[in-house]
């Protein structure tokens, strides 16, 4: 299986962290809200989560993509 990674457009994000909520493996919220990853590459057995916490973000701030 392929690696996947999180691409993120901070500008877009709000900080409603519905991604964190759903994967919070993969998606976290700094100080202000704004999400970040420790490490674009998705972990292996998170994929679907990852998918699902990025298509999730009511400002399309999130993408996860093949690495």
């Amino acid at each position: 299986m392929s690696q996947l990674k999180v691409v993120i457009d901070k500008a877009a994000c709000c900080g409603y962290g519905v991604c964190a909520d759903i994967c919070p493996e993969v998606y976290k919220l700094d100080a202000n809200g704004i999400v970040y990853v420790d490490d674009p590459i998705v972990p292996e057995g998170l994929e679907e989560q990852a998918r699902e916490g990025a298509g999730a973000c009511p400002q399309s701030a999130l993408a996860v993509v093949d690495a």
